[in-house]
């Protein structure tokens, strides 16, 4: 195999992401009784339309996070990708037995922008809010970049930039409420710990055979 090839194969498990988006139209339709986990904080924030654009390229962002991760560390990179897996796999499981929504403004004007929320609108039905796709992946690329050995003062401000804005414009666009976005958080420290125990026990059973076969 030619060894470019070979370097570069592991991204070939990037491919889980159209397998993902298949499955969200499972549950990415009314299904029951749907909760509003509005506050009045959330209902303080303004609608600003611009905010969509940054919104709309979350997954290409993440996408180039992930391949900026694979160059730098290939093992933040898988890292990063299976906590993606389990964190989404774990948001449809509830999306399917707990629906939030989040009530919609009325959208005035014929611009690029408005159009662009009105698709956005069309395509993301108002079913599935908590916990935050958008903003627990934002959260994990944070975390795994300050966990890196990598992080420097440049990557810092682009990441931490990039998906702090991304986050906001969850709530600036209306399409998740602040809830939404601390049950992310919280969904991707527990997977962390998790993965992080689970590596611990395999190492340990690994080390462990590794004696046995010494003997």
């Amino acid at each position: 195999m030619n060894p470019y090839i070979r370097r570069i194969l592991p991204l070939s498990t990037m491919l889980i992401f159209p397998f993902l988006g298949m499955l969200y139209d499972w549950v990415n339709h009314a299904n029951g009784k749907v909760y509003n986990v509005m506050t009045d904080l959330d209902r303080m924030i303004p609608f600003i339309k611009y905010l969509i654009l940054p919104y709309s390229i979350w997954i290409f962002y993440i996408y180039v996070c992930l391949v900026y991760f694979f160059i730098k560390d290939v093992k933040v990179y898988y890292r990063s990708l299976l906590t993606y897996t389990v964190c989404t796999l774990i948001c449809y499981f509830i999306y399917s037995i707990f629906q939030t929504t989040v009530p919609r403004p009325i959208l005035v004007g014929d611009d690029f922008f408005t159009r662009l929320i009105s698709y956005v609108y069309n395509w993301d039905l108002p079913y599935n809010c908590f916990p935050s796709i958008h903003c627990f992946s934002c959260y994990m690329v944070m975390k795994a970049l300050y966990r890196s050995d990598f992080r420097n003062h440049w990557n810092q401000i682009l990441i931490y930039g990039m998906s702090t804005l991304i986050i906001l414009s969850t709530f600036l666009v209306k399409q998740h409420a602040i809830l939404d976005a601390f049950g992310g958080f919280a969904l991707v420290e527990l997977v962390y710990l998790v993965l992080n125990r689970v590596e611990i026990l395999t190492k340990s059973l690994w080390n462990k055979n590794d004696k046995t076969w010494d003997v």
